[in-house]
């Protein structure tokens, strides 16, 4: 059997492929499934890493050329309408050579190309979009797809009831069941103080990094605080932090650009709390951990969909939001402190986070690949 993966855009969309994948392969080996053969079809991933971890799980990938609609003025929605022709001539080419017996779509304009691929090739087609408000092309890929998988059930409005089904989002298993011991000295935390986790996505974020560290003093001064900047970031937050902690607390804060899974367990397991981005996977991740959570949506996020996921998952009682606009310094201090400071608020906070995470969607959407690949 041969199975084509698309999606792209950010790590949102790209990481969730991988756990799928290696679902496929550990039922594969489990009941006895030879001859599969994985592909790839889509953009590069970025700075991302993607593209390593697919050749390290024997993924044979195949770079196009995509476009991106940016729903605000910009040069770029020109050169990209070329970007998204050429894109999808080499798709229907590469979808010609391979000829797979099913398609799995993350979904993000990185995927337009070989959804519109598939269904020239009547191939049949397995979507998955992770926000409440789902994108532009898994609404486009949802009238033709034979199963939708999602992980809000706001986005069941937007598709076929008879072909929808609620699963979560596929999380890579190996970024959980860390030690807790282990994995604080390997961050470098040596207090019993609170671990304060801030993470700005796989890129990071400038509006998190700016609020944290312009109160990073107090900060540090309570509690750890484990900061994934981006990896763009990282050089100029480490000197910003030098001087602002010049007289103290230094040894309380621990700054990467980018967490890889070993990394990321790690964080997770340490930490307390965690101030993030609302990005599906995020969300997941963080419920999966039972982490308590203090989100930020994006606000310029394509169909606010960031927006709407963090208060669909708000309203579980698992996190509270702040309003990027609302986002300040002092607003970020005072929203950590009180959450901390409040140990039956926390209790009920994970609770709720743990009712809400579905550690199996990666095995449910593996097992539906497989079944419609061999029909």
């Amino acid at each position: 059997m041969r199975i084509l993966f698309t999606g792209g855009g950010s790590g949102g969309h790209l990481y969730p492929i991988i756990a799928i994948l290696r679902e496929i392969t550990r039922i594969a080996e489990e009941e006895r499934i030879l001859n599969l053969e994985f592909f790839y079809l889509g953009p590069d991933g970025g700075d991302t890493g993607f593209l390593n971890e697919l050749r390290q799980e024997g993924v044979l990938h195949v770079v196009i050329r995509c476009g991106k609609w940016r729903r605000y003025f910009s040069p770029a929605n020109f050169f990209d309408i070329f970007n998204v022709g050429i894109g999808t001539l080499q798709a229907l080419w590469n979808m010609y050579l391979i000829l797979p017996d099913i398609v799995f779509s993350k979904g993000g304009y990185g995927a337009f190309p070989a959804v519109f691929a598939a269904r020239l090739f009547k191939i049949p087609l397995i979507i998955h979009d992770s926000d409440a408000i789902p994108g532009k092309v898994s609404l486009y890929a949802a009238k033709f797809a034979r199963r939708i998988a999602i992980a809000f059930p706001h986005a069941a409005n937007f598709f076929p009831k008879e072909k929808t089904a609620l699963v979560g989002v596929p999380i890579r298993k190996r970024i959980l069941g860390g030690n807790i011991a282990e994995s604080k000295e390997d961050l470098g935390v040596y207090s019993n103080l609170p671990v304060v986790g801030i993470i700005g996505a796989s890129q990071g974020s400038q509006k998190i990094n700016d609020a944290a560290t312009d109160v990073l003093k107090e900060l540090a001064a309570e509690y750890e605080v484990v900061h994934q900047t981006g990896a763009a970031n990282i050089e100029g937050i480490k000197q910003e932090a030098q001087v602002i902690l010049e007289f103290g607390h230094r040894e309380h804060y621990h700054v990467f650009g980018f967490l890889d899974e070993v990394k990321l367990r790690e964080f997770y397991t340490a930490a307390d709390l965690i101030v993030a981005r609302a990005g599906a996977s995020t969300i997941y991740e963080i419920a999966a951990w039972g982490k308590p959570a203090i989100l930020i949506p994006l606000a310029n996020a394509a169909q606010d969909h960031q927006r709407k996921n963090a208060y669909d998952y708000a309203a579980t009682g698992a996190a509270i939001v702040i309003e990027e606009a609302n986002l300040t310094p002092h607003i970020l201090l005072a929203e950590i402190k009180k959450v901390l400071g409040d140990a039956e608020h926390m209790k009920k906070m994970r609770e709720a986070a743990q009712k809400f995470a579905r550690i199996d969607a990666a095995e449910l959407i593996a097992r539906e690949i497989l079944k419609l690949g061999f029909h």
